[in-house]
């Protein structure tokens, strides 16, 4: 879908079929499925039984709240299904969804370990207090700079490629040290998902080709510096389909075998992440159905296992809030309910047409009818657009929302474009909240900058 474009209304073409249009989810059917939000008829829009208009009287909007009683549970759903399905599996948590410590530590102490792609990421596990014999280092371009650190700390390399994989040897054995590593296989698997988010096919710049993973492998057991321990695999984001899955694993299943057959030793899969959550209407896999197909796949290999949740953990977690500036009415449209947050808050709408719920946070609007409106933000670009013909109650200047799911890919995606400071955030916890980012005020946003001497 393209940036900027309504998204308010999901178009399913079907062979043959007349075109369908399925309305948006109403108020009650969002609640329904979010069993972490409620609507109390004198607090409003409650997270984790906080209620949201508390925090937005406190901070101002925009502002971020995550539940970190929604990322225990999440987490313990995930480990409860590998543990149902007999199946030892490290769970290493996808940093770049949302890298703030507050939320490392609150899955650390649930048993995380971590997936980094850059050395901040690194560093901010650690400094999250997550050891380093838990963390892996994937991504596509290392520097050498990133590949020392790695190194010096012990951290496994997932490689993505032939030429990295060199590189990482040559430093690994001029620094004395032998570096673990994971070849990331491309198994040319389509995931079904957003274009911008699959990484699992050939021509996708992620992961080697599976025809060159036995020579490599075999290669990275005669380097210098690297000790091969097995192979990772991620074909996506925002899965909504066990099959992909299973293809991906069987592909990698039957690398092992063929490996082991030429004396190569195969210690571990990694199998990525990718479950999908719902947003609107999409399917999203259980981690039961996730655990079933790495059960049926790799179960009898006689392998470590281990998946790198992000999305799924976190998304559900957060919310934005944002209040109404005001509503611009157009002669013959519905109108502009033009928000205090924007696209440099909440890039997804913009950048993948991504759809998410809005809700009122007071308890009488949530009863109000609803009527077709365009939610937009202050930002000077058209593509600054949160929904298109979305149907909302009546929504005066003052009144606040929440976007929903954000806790993925929101925060931490975030800009200064406009000048706009990052918006403030807090956490939730077990009935209570507090600060866990400060609002920026806008005159640290030129505070490291140098005009030159000779600028006057």
């Amino acid at each position: 879908m393209v940036a900027g474009t309504c998204t308010g209304i999901v178009t399913l073409m079907q062979s043959a079929a007349p075109l369908v249009r399925l309305p948006d989810p109403t108020i009650d059917e969002l609640l329904a499925g979010r069993p972490n939000l409620s609507m109390h008829a004198v607090s409003g829009l409650m997270l984790d039984d906080v209620p949201l208009r508390g925090i937005a009287d406190a901070l101002g909007t925009p502002a971020w709240v995550t539940g970190a009683d929604t990322l225990r549970a999440r987490y313990r759903a995930l480990a409860d299904a590998f543990r149902e399905a007999a199946l030892d599996v490290s769970v290493h948590y996808a940093v770049k969804a949302n890298d703030h410590l507050a939320v490392l530590r609150v899955l650390q102490a649930e048993g995380a370990g971590a997936d980094v792609v850059s050395a901040g990421e690194l560093r901010r596990a650690m400094a999250a207090g997550i050891e380093t014999d838990r963390i892996v280092f994937s991504g596509v371009g290392k520097s050498d700079d990133e590949l020392r650190l790695a190194i010096g700390l012990g951290v496994q390399v997932n490689i993505e490629s032939a030429e990295e994989m060199a590189r990482l040897s040559a430093l690994s054995a001029g620094m004395g040290r032998v570096s673990p590593i994971a070849l990331r296989v491309n198994p040319d698997i389509d995931a079904g998902t957003h274009d911008k988010i699959s990484t699992g096919r050939l021509g996708d710049k992620f992961g080697i080709d599976h025809r060159d993973i036995p020579s490599l492998y075999e290669e990275a057991g005669r380097l210098p510096g690297l000790r091969p321990v097995g192979l990772a695999v991620h074909i996506g984001s925002q899965v909504g389909s066990a099959a992909p899955f299973r293809r991906a694993f069987s592909r990698l299943a039957s690398l092992v075998v063929a490996l082991r057959e030429t004396g190569s030793v195969v210690e571990l899969v990694d199998c990525g992440g990718g479950l999908g959550v719902c947003y609107r209407d999409e399917d999203s896999l259980s981690p039961r159905a996730l655990a079933g197909a790495m059960r049926a796949t790799l179960g009898k290999l006689g392998v470590r296992l281990a998946v790198e949740p992000g999305r799924w953990l976190v998304a559900p977690a957060g919310v934005l809030l944002a209040s109404v500036l005001l509503v611009k009415c157009q002669r013959d449209a519905p109108p502009f309910v033009v928000l205090d947050a924007a696209m440099n808050d909440l890039l997804r709408p913009s950048l993948y047409g991504a759809w998410h719920g809005i809700l009122p946070l007071s308890p009488s609007a949530a009863l109000c009818p609803a009527a077709p409106a365009h939610v937009v933000g202050p930002v000077c670009e058209t593509g600054d657009s949160f929904a298109c013909d979305r149907l909302l109650p009546a929504l005066a200047p003052g009144e606040r929302v929440a976007i929903l799911d954000t806790g993925a890919y929101g925060a931490v995606m975030s800009s200064t474009y406009n000048a706009r400071p990052p918006a403030a955030q807090a956490m939730t916890d077990r009935g209570r909240w507090g600060v866990i980012r400060n609002r920026q005020p806008v005159e640290a946003l030129w505070r490291d900058e140098i005009v030159p001497d000779w600028l006057g």
